[in-house]
C-alpha cells in the first residue's frame, strides 16, 4: 500500500527560479513511524475502501522537508476501473479557498486593499443591503445592519452572507432559487454579485460565523482589483510561478484520463447533492467523461471551484510552511501568514459558539478562523492530537490538508465523496498522523 514517489511541482518556464522537489524518505527520518503509517493505510483500506464507502484515496504526509509518507489505493473511477495514482486530478471544492485568501493577500501587502475596508466601496451596489427579517424571496422584510460588511468578514466568513445548501432559513431557499454559489455552476462572478444585491443577508456583519459564498466575492474582488480576470491572476501569480500544473477551474482534454470520478455517499438528511446512479453504497455524482469541469465555467468559483493533485497543493502548502515562501518565490510575507492563520472570530471565540452553520468544513471546540484557514486555538478542547497554531481546511468531496508549523508537518487527504461529512474519516486521519511522530518538536 505504502510507497514512496518522487512528486515534482512540474516543469519550469525559462526565467522561473529552480523548484526543488521535496525528497521522499523513511518515516524514521524525520521523527515518524512506518508501522504508524502502514497501521493507517490498513484502517483505510478496511473501513473504507472494502467497505464501499470511499472508492479510493490518497494521503501525502510531509515532515522536516521529506516526503514521510505516500500511498494510493482503490479506484479514482470504479466504473472505468481506473486505479488511484500519484497524479490523479481531484475536484478540490472548499480547499480553493485558501488559495483564493492568498491571493487576496497579495494584493494588501501591495497596499492595493485594506482589510477594515467597507465591502461597498468596491461593490457600490450593497451599500444598501439589510438584514433578513421575514418573508420570502422576493418580498424580504429587512432592517439596517449594525454596521457595514468590512473586507475582513468576507475572509472570515462573518459577513452574513450564506449558502443554499445550509438548508437553514429563507434566505439559504432564496440561494437555491437563483443558484447562488451552487456546486453545478451557472452564471457568472458578475451575474452572482448582481444576485446578492437582491437577497438580504443572514445577519449583521460580524454578529455570527456562517460558512458562505464569501470566498468567491473574494475572488471577484481580486479581479476588479488587479484589474485582470480572477483565474488570470492565479494563473500568473500563483500557479505558474510554484509550477503548480495540474491546478485549474477545468481539466483540459490531454489530462482527462487522470480525472477522478466523484461519487456521494447519499446519507439520510445533512448536506446531500444530486446523484444519478446508485452503485451499492456509493453513487456516481460526476461521471469524469461528461463533467462540467471538462471546460472552462463561466462562474469561476473562488470558494470551491479548483481541481488539482496531492501534489500541487502540497507545492503551496510547503510555501506557506516556509513562511510564504518556497525555491526563491515568495507568495506572501511571513507577517502576513502570521496574521492569516491567527484567529480572527470576534472576542476570540470558536466556531462551534459562533457558527450559525448547519454544515462546515471545521465544526470541534477550539478551533477558530483565520482568514481563509480554520485554525487550532486549544488542541485539549478539540479532543484529537495536535498543536496550537496548526491551521487547515478541506473540501465537500471529502478532500482535507492541515499545516502544523510547530512540528514542520503537512498532511493532504484525498478522494471524492460527497459530502465530506458523512463519514469522521478526518478525526481519525489527524489522530493516526500524529501517533505515528516518535520525535516531537514540542
Amino acid at each position: 500500500m505504502a510507497r514512496f514517489s518522487a512528486i515534482k511541482a512540474g516543469p519550469r518556464k525559462p526565467g522561473d527560479p529552480p523548484m526543488l522537489a521535496p525528497t521522499p524518505a523513511s518515516p524514521e527520518s524525520a521523527g515518524m513511524s512506518k508501522a504508524a503509517f502502514d497501521r493507517l493505510e490498513a484502517h483505510i483500506k478496511h473501513r473504507y475502501i472494502d467497505a464501499g464507502r470511499f472508492p479510493g484515496t490518497q494521503v501525502l504526509v510531509y515532515r522536516r522537508g521529506k516526503i514521510v509518507h505516500s500511498a494510493v489505493q482503490g479506484f479514482a473511477d470504479v466504473e472505468r476501473k481506473a486505479p488511484v495514482k500519484d497524479d490523479t486530478i481531484f475536484r478540490i471544492y472548499s480547499m480553493t479557498k485558501p488559495i483564493t485568501s492568498v491571493a487576496f493577500m497579495m494584493l494588501f501587502e501591495e497596499g492595493r486593499v485594506a482589510l477594515d475596508e467597507p465591502v461597498h466601496k468596491y461593490i457600490p451596489e450593497w451599500k444598501n443591503l439589510g438584514v433578513f427579517q421575514a418573508g420570502t424571496a422576493p418580498a424580504f422584510l429587512t432592517r439596517p445592519p449594525s454596521r457595514p460588511m468590512l473586507i475582513v468578514d468576507l475572509l472570515r466568513h462573518t459577513s452574513g452572507l450564506t449558502y443554499g445548501f445550509q438548508q437553514r432559513s429563507n434566505v439559504d431557499a432564496a440561494y437555491r432559487e437563483l443558484k447562488i454559489g451552487e456546486v453545478v455552476k451557472s452564471g457568472t462572478l458578475q451575474s452572482m454579485i448582481d444576485d446578492l444585491a437582491k437577497t438580504p443577508l443572514e445577519f449583521s456583519p460580524g454578529e455570527a460565523w456562517n460558512y458562505s459564498v464569501s470566498t468567491d466575492v473574494i475572488g471577484y474582488l481580486i479581479g476588479k482589483i488587479s484589474g485582470k480576470p480572477f483565474e488570470q491572476f492565479l494563473k500568473e501569480r500563483i500557479f505558474d510561478p510554484l509550477g503548480m500544473n495540474d491546478t485549474d477551474f477545468f481539466v483540459p482534454a490531454d489530462k482527462v484520463g487522470r480525472f477522478a470520478a466523484c461519487y456521494s455517499a447519499d446519507p439520510k438528511g445533512g448536506m446531500t447533492f444530486h446523484a444519478t446512479d446508485r452503485k451499492g453504497s456509493l453513487t456516481l455524482q460526476d461521471d469524469p467523461a461528461e463533467s462540467s469541469f471538462l471546460s472552462p465555467p463561466s462562474f469561476i468559483s473562488g470558494g470551491g471551484g479548483l481541481c488539482s493533485t496531492a501534489a500541487d497543493y502540497l507545492t503551496f502548502c510547503r510555501a506557506l510552511l516556509g513562511g510564504g515562501e518556497l525555491g526563491g518565490v515568495r507568495l506572501i510575507g511571513p507577517k502576513t501568514l502570521a496574521l492569516m492563520t491567527s484567529n480572527h472570530l470576534p472576542g476570540g471565540r470558536d466556531l462551534p459558539e459562533m457558527s450559525r452553520s448547519l454544515f462546515s468544513e471545521a465544526a470541534y471546540n477550539g478551533i477558530g478562523f483565520g482568514l481563509g484557514f480554520s485554525v487550532t486555538m486549544n488542541p485539549a478542547q478539540t479532543l484529537i492530537p495536535g498543536s496550537a497554531g496548526e491551521y487547515a481546511w478541506g473540501g465537500a468531496a471529502t478532500t482535507s490538508f492541515w499545516i502544523d508549523p510547530a512540528e514542520e508537518l503537512i498532511a493532504i487527504f484525498m478522494t471524492q465523496v460527497l459530502p465530506s461529512s458523512a463519514y469522521p474519516l478526518r478525526r481519525e486521519l489527524r489522530t493516526m498522523v500524529y501517533a505515528a511522530i516518535t520525535d516531537s518538536n514540542l
